[in-house]
């Protein structure tokens, strides 16, 4: 009983962070395939899949450095997290996880809408109200549902994409070995590993909820590289479906939908929908929770409480706002021009200050000390 304890205690600290950051990056990152089309497919297969390695240790490194960093200076929330790395430069954080928080819910909200309407053949506004109203739902409970529910999703996402590569390689295995097997070294893969990696980044912010689990230094440092390969391998699996359809699932606004529509097994497919839908709620929820987990220290610190209607409130603004972004725009667009700027964002502020100032603190096990602030 002892040893079955310390192994569900093993899995609390060492996998659940895992599990909470794919959950968050997984509906913007890979439930559509849409991202892994436009920043991995876009090279082949050989380069494509290479990407997506040098995206793995990009999130298994600097996520390693954040969790312990977040620890030794207990910033739980992103405010006081980059606080403590950039000082006053704080806020520059803020800007652009407000921009790509915006940007990820747009793309979530046109392609809930997408599915909603194939699935139950009603219009796309339906998709999208439902969205928000699950969204609504979770942050209004906060913190513990929330991972409770991402933990178990990620089960199930798991179990279906296998099932779905599995179904893939079954009717396409020699399609998509014969992409491998006549591949090249295409384009710059390596710089489109460090950007995707970059503006999922977005998902620590997310994330630091967990690191109060964190003890000891080998336990957030273990955590985030674990992270890395937990995070990476639903990627990998869209990634080599994908390429049963390539190279016309490098163009389609849900690729996954057209790959699954080829392989017409209805059950399946309705069940990826469904699947997909939950990802969308845990992508947009743990985007949100982050602005919440902001809010309410703020109103910590100012002695005061933080209803949960607000947490609800501001949930349901956002995903208002970023439902009239997909509405204007759309899902192809939104990705190709949004994320690729952004993502130079995050590695200037994000990616080097921790690998820098962050990781001179870890070393030395000495956080400076953080400014104060009013707001």
């Amino acid at each position: 009983m002892l040893k079955a304890n310390r192994w569900v205690q093993g899995l609390g600290i060492y996998l659940v962070p895992g599990l909470v950051f794919q959950s968050v990056i997984v509906g913007g990152g890979y439930g559509t395939g849409r991202e892994i089309a436009e920043f991995f497919l876009v090279h082949g297969a050989v380069s494509g899949l290479a990407g997506m390695l040098v995206s793995c240790v990009v999130w298994g490194l600097v996520l390693a450095v954040a969790f312990e960093f977040a620890r030794l200076t207990k910033s739980y929330n992103y405010k006081s997290f980059f606080q403590a790395l950039l000082g006053r430069f704080w806020w520059l954080f803020e800007v652009i996880y407000l921009l790509i928080a915006l940007l990820v819910l747009a793309v979530l909200g046109s392609a809930a809408g997408e599915i909603i309407s194939q699935l139950l053949g009603v219009p796309p506004l339906y998709g999208v109200l439902a969205l928000m109203a699950f969204v609504g739902i979770l942050t209004f409970y906060g913190s513990r549902i929330i991972e409770r529910f991402f933990v178990c999703w990620s089960a199930l996402l798991y179990l279906t994409y296998i099932v779905l590569l599995g179904s893939t390689f079954t009717e396409f295995g020699d399609e998509i070995a014969g992409h491998f097997a006549n591949g090249e070294w295409v384009g710059s893969w390596g710089i489109d590993g460090v950007r995707y990696a970059a503006y999922n980044l977005n998902a620590l912010a997310a994330v630091l909820f967990v690191v109060p689990r964190f003890k000891r230094p080998r336990q957030a440092l273990g955590a985030g590289a674990i992270a890395g390969v937990v995070a990476i391998i639903p990627g990998i699996l869209v990634f080599l479906t994908l390429l049963a359809g390539y190279p016309d699932t490098q163009v389609a606004a849900v690729p996954v939908v057209d790959v699954l529509a080829a392989l017409n097994i209805v059950w399946l497919l309705v069940i990826f929908q469904v699947m997909l839908f939950g990802t969308f709620i845990e992508t947009g929820t743990g985007v949100i929770h982050a602005v919440n987990e902001r809010i309410a220290n703020t109103f910590r610190m100012q002695q005061r409480v933080f209803p949960a209607s607000y947490r609800a409130g501001i949930a349901l603004g956002f995903v208002f706002i970023a439902a009239f972004l997909a509405n204007k725009i759309g899902i192809i667009g939104l990705i190709a021009s949004g994320y690729g700027l952004l993502s130079y964002a995050y590695i200037a502020v994000v990616i080097v200050p921790l690998l820098t100032v962050g990781v001179a603190i870890v070393v030395k096990q000495q956080p400076r000390p953080v400014l104060p602030s009013d707001d």
